[in-house]
């Protein structure tokens, strides 16, 4: 078995970090993000990461900057043969990347060389891709760009969101992580380049890309929720004020009005004309309130009409 060092942060990293240590390997440390304020209360919060290696009573290290002689001379000392890394959400300098005996091993939510970067999974969706997985690389000094280990696919529901495809990635890609990391201890694991020509990128998310624009065709911004939530979310604005799109769905038909329009269907539904075709609004959050059923929102408004998202 293999004495490693894992490194991760968010929720999506813990299967792996869990499987590993099932598998019976020696997990020396875990690195993971350094505890961060949250909420309206900017309470301290530990990392996903950090929690579940508190509960398997394994060390964990919050380093604030990886690029320190210090950061560096601690992992030395933990002796790794490898360090396995799943969305630590740092970039490793080249003199960790040297450190472990086999290699640095990161495991990646996309079928590299598509989607590089951080937001590979609200990528896929939003481009209305049918297809995502799973890749382990060897680690090198570019974003993602390193020798590919194993992949696995995994076929995108119509009705996935960020959030659903993410919970599935993570028990998949456990599962190849633990698969990768048995293969290269055998020695029986040949890396393959991968092809710069196919690679794109996913840059991490802005809140403000959640802002719906109502021009666009009615799939475009459904993919665009899809694979926004749950996090940014996406939103529109009501009389000035910000309404969130907690849960959204097509609608049949053609749009009837101008985009953003809203309608109500003939079974008290709530529709949403787009540049080309309509959206089905199911559950919202309007400013400063809780989340609404469509049906609730509408009652608030009192019979207004004519009424338009912007």
């Amino acid at each position: 078995m293999a004495r490693i060092v894992f490194m991760g942060s968010p929720e999506i990293a813990v299967p792996s970090l869990k499987a590993l240590h099932a598998a019976g390997h020696e997990i020396a440390a875990v690195v993971t993000q350094p505890d961060r304020p949250k909420g309206r209360g900017q309470v301290l919060a530990a990392p996903a990461v950090k929690v579940a290696a508190q509960a398997l009573g394994l060390a964990v290290l919050q380093p604030e900057k990886i690029r320190s002689p210090e950061f560096a001379a601690a992992l030395r000392e933990l002796r790794p043969e490898l360090i396995a890394v799943v969305a630590y959400g740092k970039i490793l300098p080249p003199e960790v990347l040297k450190i472990p005996e086999i290699c640095c091993v990161n495991l990646h939510f996309s079928l590299l060389p598509k989607y590089r970067g951080a937001a590979c999974v609200a990528y896929a969706l939003m481009n209305g891709d049918t297809e995502s997985g799973v890749t382990t690389i060897v680690m090198e000094a570019g974003l993602d760009t390193g020798p590919i280990l194993m992949q696995w696919s995994e076929p995108i529901r119509p009705d996935d969101t960020a959030g659903s495809l993410s919970e599935r990635l993570a028990v998949l890609g456990a599962e190849q992580l633990v698969r990768t990391v048995e293969a290269l201890e055998r020695g029986t694991i040949h890396p393959t380049p991968q092809g710069e020509a196919e690679a794109s990128y996913a840059p991490l998310l802005k809140k403000e890309e959640g802002r719906i624009d109502w021009s666009r065709p009615a799939t475009e911004i459904f993919n665009r929720y899809r694979g926004l939530s749950p996090w940014p979310g996406v939103y529109g604005f009501l009389e000035g004020k910000r309404v969130i799109f907690t849960e959204l769905g097509p609608a049949p038909g053609a749009a009837a009005g101008p985009p953003g329009s809203l309608r109500r269907g003939s079974r008290g539904e709530l529709w949403v004309d787009c540049g080309a075709g309509s959206l089905e609004v199911l559950r919202l959050k309007p400013e400063g309130k809780s989340v609404l059923s469509a049906g609730d929102f509408m009652r608030g408004l009192q019979g207004k009409t004519p009424l338009r998202f912007e």
